[in-house]
């Protein structure tokens, strides 16, 4: 072997050393980003939730009978929670019934306050 072939091999195994140990915090954190707990979603779980929320918000807009659009809409590991306001109990009660049918809830929580009407 020459001194080149040495020097050359010397390199590239410090190069690699140096880029392994450089990507290993990235890896790690990556990794640790994909799994979830019970106050964590995992990247999965947020992707799932958001279509979730968004089959909820076009189920409520496309009702015939459910024409309100104060109602927020929030989903954490297929729990559904509404918020916000509307003029009648009838009008809270259908944002849940229609919510409770879309695919992939577990469970809706309906926080949304029904407004009180000024005689």
């Amino acid at each position: 072997m020459n001194k080149t072939s040495v020097k050359t091999g010397k390199t590239l195994r410090v190069f690699t050393t140096i880029l392994l140990l450089g990507a290993m915090p990235l890896l790690l954190g990556m990794a640790g980003c994909a799994t979830g707990n019970r106050y964590e979603q995992s990247t999965g779980e947020r992707i799932d939730d958001r279509g979730t929320s968004s089959r909820v918000r076009s189920a409520l807009a496309d009702d015939p009978e459910f024409k309100y659009g104060g109602v927020n809409v929030e989903t954490f590991k297929g729990t559904v929670q509404l918020s916000g306001f509307v003029n009648s109990a009838d009008q809270k009660n259908r944002a849940a019934d229609l919510a409770k049918k879309v695919a992939s809830v577990n469970e809706v929580i309906n926080n949304i306050t029904v407004k009180e009407s000024v005689n």
